[in-house]
């Protein structure tokens, strides 16, 4: 490597953000491999995907999580995974706002949602907990309901009588799982325009719409043949 290889190297890696967090994403599951797919992990599985999109490796453990560390469109951003399972995730939330000093309005929080079809998002800007224990938490402790959410749904459960905690705990099928792999796809796109303070856009663009699989193309009747 020449002298000038070096020095290109050196200032390509001085373009890099760093400095602390202007965000944090936190995304609500439970940690162990028997709860993985589970429906309760859907905001794991979400902020897994944007990680690697925008190459973060989650790995050092601090503030009760799992955490990396990412660069999305020249924000630097926190990422979160609680490892104090879901009903306690605000210890973790508000222990990383606190250290950061960041408020509820630039913490974004990505959880699942049983009153939605699998795949379908919801994004707010504020609101409250919607009966959801790790949501209820981080409001509780933080004392403030005005965090960005992203909600996934992760289908209603099968009939009234269907035990609630059984439901969410419940492996997603492989269909289901296609179906979360481009609701994904979908929240790599939402989060980077609520990092931008776009929030009202991603709202627009993105709620309410069932991530289905494509159907193919129906093939046209060759010239000369009529459509059966």
């Amino acid at each position: 490597m020449s002298i000038f290889d070096l020095f290109k190297q050196i200032e390509s890696q001085n373009t890099a953000v760093t400095g602390p967090p202007a965000y944090i994403i936190a995304g609500l599951g439970n940690i162990g491999e028997k709860y993985h797919n589970t429906r309760h992990n859907a905001g794991f599985m979400m902020i897994d995907a944007f990680a690697q999109k925008y190459g973060a490796k989650f790995g050092k453990h601090q503030f009760k999580s799992n955490t990396a560390m990412a660069e999305a469109d020249g924000v630097r951003v926190l990422l979160l995974k609680p490892d104090t399972f879901m009903n306690l995730s605000g210890q973790a939330v508000t222990e990383a706002m606190q250290f950061y000093q960041i408020p509820p309005e630039r913490v974004i929080v990505v959880y699942d949602d049983i009153n939605l079809d699998v795949g379908e998002l919801r994004i707010r800007k504020k609101g409250s907990d919607g009966g959801h224990n790790g949501m209820k938490n981080i409001i509780y402790l933080s004392g403030a309901d005005t965090f960005p959410r992203i909600r996934v749904g992760i289908g209603k459960k099968p009939h009234p009588d269907y035990d609630l905690a059984d439901w969410v705990l419940s492996a997603f099928s492989p269909e289901e799982l296609q179906t979360l792999a481009r609701t994904a796809e979908t929240v790599c796109e939402a989060l980077p325009l609520m990092l931008a303070d776009k929030t009202d856009l991603a709202m627009s663009r993105y709620n309410g719409g069932k991530q289905k699989k494509q159907k193919p193309a129906k093939p046209q009747p060759e010239q000369g043949q009529e459509e059966s």
